[in-house]
């Protein structure tokens, strides 16, 4: 590691990365009080989930040159700023169009901790480790999904959904003085870095030129919009179609999470025997296979409650193996451009994730085919990308020694 007192360091990330997450799935279980509230269907609210998605998409490109201008810090104390005033306004939303636009802005702001954590992993993390950092990170981002929509459940309940969003708002002030004070700077300021559009686009066009970035990425992206449409579609899955309430809905909200942590962790371990190149074709397969039969199932009502669960469990657990070495390996071939390459990564999987969660409410039918079908088509896609996009990286490695290239090819 190149810092001391790595695990602080990882914590301080973990947090920045888990603020989005926090806003996606705290107030999740109040989907139908704020549905009542606001005088508009569960479905119109989900709409506000993906205002979100498209906020952290366009925002993160925003924040990728500003990251690497500015260095990594004074763009996240703006960010947060920013986060902490949306996510206070929210409180005192009265139609469901302020809440979706709040939740737009809520989201620009969240997007510059999501893009920093990620290009500070890059900073001051060698290479060789950082798949195993995004290991960690994800079992630090996975603690949110077993605690945000519990406590959601029990705060909505007790107190109403305006009060999810005071949390949000004093958990973001909390992060932010942490980042002040222990946090520290991982990249000067680059001045001769340009913010004008012309350099800035072909700043991200020299990154999109890098095949293994584009495979990885989009292939990354694809994969995670699986876990979009689940998180879009859980509410009415499980508090309309099979009648659970807030509480018992984040209980099993936190239960599946435990699947996407459990895969994220054994990631790493599997990851000092294997690379991750075989790792995440291993887990697509295995994805895929998960989709198909969780599709047949709920077309033609085999599973109920029990069932779902435990096919959403093994979903999330694939995709666990998936997003850290995806990620890690789109990330890998850059240095000096890391904010933006991390920023256009996000920016990929946020753009595709509010496509599948917007898919969700579209094509609602008040059952679970909507939920699933996306599911299972993202996974799907995500391999076949995947193995389009090998075939590529590899007529680009004429530079390698032939060992090197028949282990690839054997690969």
């Amino acid at each position: 590691m190149k810092q001391k007192g790595s695990t602080l360091l990882i914590l301080i990330l973990g947090t920045l990365t888990a603020l989005g997450p926090f806003s996606i799935d705290m107030y999740l279980p109040g989907f139908p009080a704020i549905a009542d509230d606001l005088n508009c269907s569960v479905a119109d609210v989900s709409l506000s989930l993906s205002s979100f998605f498209i906020g952290i998409s366009g925002g993160q490109l925003l924040y990728g040159p500003l990251l690497d201008r500015y260095g990594r810090k004074n763009p996240l104390y703006f960010g947060l700023a920013i986060y902490i005033l949306a996510s206070f306004a929210c409180v005192f939303a009265t139609t469901i169009e302020a809440l979706i636009i709040l939740r737009f802005v809520q989201a620009v702001g969240s997007c510059a901790a999501a893009v920093a954590s990620v290009a500070m992993v890059r900073d001051l993390f060698p290479v060789e480790d950082s798949a195993k950092v995004f290991s960690l990170l994800m079992l630090v981002v996975g603690v949110s999904p077993m605690i945000a929509p519990t406590a959601g459940g029990y705060v909505t309940a007790a107190f109403g959904w305006h009060s999810v969003f005071v949390i949000l708002t004093l958990m973001a002030a909390l992060i932010l003085v942490a980042v002040y004070f222990k946090l520290p700077e991982s990249s000067k300021p680059d001045p001769s870095f340009s913010l004008k559009p012309r350099p800035i686009l072909l700043n991200f066009l020299n990154v999109v030129k890098e095949s293994q970035f584009t495979t990885y990425a989009i292939t990354g992206a694809i994969a995670f919009a699986g876990l979009f449409a689940y998180v879009a579609g859980s509410p009415l899955v499980f508090m309309e179609i099979f009648s659970v309430n807030e509480k018992e809905y984040g209980w099993i909200f936190a239960l599946l999470s435990v699947g996407f942590i459990g895969g994220s962790q054994v990631n790493s371990f599997l990851l000092k025997t294997f690379k991750s190149e075989q790792i995440v074709l291993t887990a697509l397969i295995c994805q895929s296979v998960v989709g198909v039969l969780f599709f047949i199932g709920t077309a033609n009502n085999l599973l109920g409650l029990t069932g779902t669960i435990c096919m959403l469990f093994v979903f999330l657990a694939c995709l666990g193996f998936t997003f850290p070495n995806a990620s890690a390996l789109s990330l890998a071939p850059f240095s000096k451009n890391a904010g933006s390459a991390s920023a256009l990564m996000g920016a990929v999987q946020m753009a595709i994730g509010a496509m599948a969660s917007i898919a969700i409410s579209v094509f609602s039918n008040h059952t679970a085919i909507p939920m699933v079908g996306v599911m299972a088509a993202s996974a799907i896609l995500a391999l076949l990308i995947l193995l389009i996009g090998r075939r590529k990286i590899r007529y680009q490695v004429d530079k390698q020694p032939v060992a090197e290239l028949i282990n690839e090819v054997v690969i």
